[in-house]
């Protein structure tokens, strides 16, 4: 998450106290806006907090929000496996850290193991993605993986080889799923940490994944903001949990770069009913983008691979929403090749 206003300062453990008690809640009650940091800074732990990604234990969800996942798991995969399937959920953050990456990644794990479709491990260490190791797997789940979260600023040739090792992976046929905060990566002024990482928007620092992800981070709307999902292809099997009918969420929604998102380059899943929000709500994001188009999901093909993104997925609540589940289990199908799916931008 990359907060703005230092105005709010003072109320992010209310915030996200409150939020983990909004559980599944798909239209849930508005809580106060979360605080807001520097967009440098990674934040300071939360004091007193047993567990999430922002506590003195890290890797470790609260067992709260995993019970919550698991009563919402779906019972069944879209498509059967073409063959045993093997996920690893890169869940390293160089920029800001999430509460909710522990819990993404054992959502992650949960899926695979319910419905069979996928067996999946779970490692913080960028130094993973390499050629040797990726051999064994089919599909990466970038779990909120903000900054340059690949590199070794003391090796270039380490980084070099770990970012050529991703674009070989996805190109080469194999898929990337990433969710909320993998798109708030390698942008704005440099990958320097002694330069600082920038806030929203900026330029691409990565032109290949930049392109590869389908947009970078510019803004949001605080969690727990109200956004109408609209579905854009309802059709598509990525789809089918909603219905083809529009739903409420309250979540951090992002925007991205005018430059840096196109469904030139993607084929776009959701988008935001910008049509829906207020005239105040919209007047939260500074220059908002000319054509006012704000997608939510999206799929892409990368050579011979495939890549699945989903913008929620920020607060803990998300986890607990079944569709949402389902959501998510269909574009990791589709990123390992076993559910096929229109992807023309």
């Amino acid at each position: 998450m990359r907060f703005r206003n230092a105005a709010t300062l003072a109320m992010i453990g209310t915030a996200a106290w409150l939020g983990s008690l909004a559980g599944a809640r798909l239209h849930a009650r508005q809580l106060p806006p979360a605080r807001e940091l520097p967009p440098t800074t990674q934040g300071p732990p939360q004091q007193g907090t047993p567990c999430g990604g922002r506590s003195s234990n890290p890797r470790t969800p609260c067992q709260s929000d995993v019970d919550k996942m698991m009563a919402a798991l779906p019972d069944k995969a879209p498509a059967k496996p073409l063959a045993p399937r093997k996920v690893l959920v890169l869940a390293r953050a160089a920029g800001w850290v999430h509460s909710s990456i522990p819990l993404a990644a054992k959502t992650i794990e949960a899926l695979g193991a319910k419905t069979g479709a996928w067996s999946a491990t779970t490692t913080y260490e960028a130094a993973d993605i390499n050629a040797a190791n990726l051999k064994q797997y089919d599909a990466i789940f970038l779990d909120n993986t903000t900054g340059c979260f690949l590199d070794d600023p003391g090796d270039k040739t380490a980084t070099a080889a770990r970012r050529q090792a991703l674009l070989d992976f996805i190109r080469g046929g194999k898929g990337i799923a990433a969710i909320h905060a993998a798109s708030d990566s390698y942008h704005g002024t440099s990958c320097d940490p002694a330069q600082g990482y920038g806030a929203g928007g900026g330029q691409p620092l990565w032109p290949e994944w930049n392109k590869i992800i389908g947009g970078y981070f510019k803004f949001h709307w605080n969690d727990p903001q109200l956004i109408t999902v609209k579905i854009d292809d309802p059709k598509s099997p990525l789809t089918a949990m909603f219905h083809g009918q529009p739903f409420e969420i309250h979540d951090e929604t992002y925007t991205y770069n005018q430059e840096s998102f196109s469904r030139d380059n993607v084929h776009v899943l959701t988008s935001v009913d910008y049509a829906k929000m207020s005239d105040e709500d919209k007047a939260k994001e500074k220059d908002p983008r000319s054509d006012h188009d704000y997608a939510l999901s999206w799929i892409r093909r990368e050579g011979k691979g495939r890549l699945f993104y989903e913008a929620h997925g920020h607060g803990e609540r998300v986890y607990a929403m079944r569709a949402m589940l389902e959501h998510i289990l269909a574009g990791v199908q589709y990123a390992l090749g076993d559910l096929k799916a229109g992807e023309t931008p």
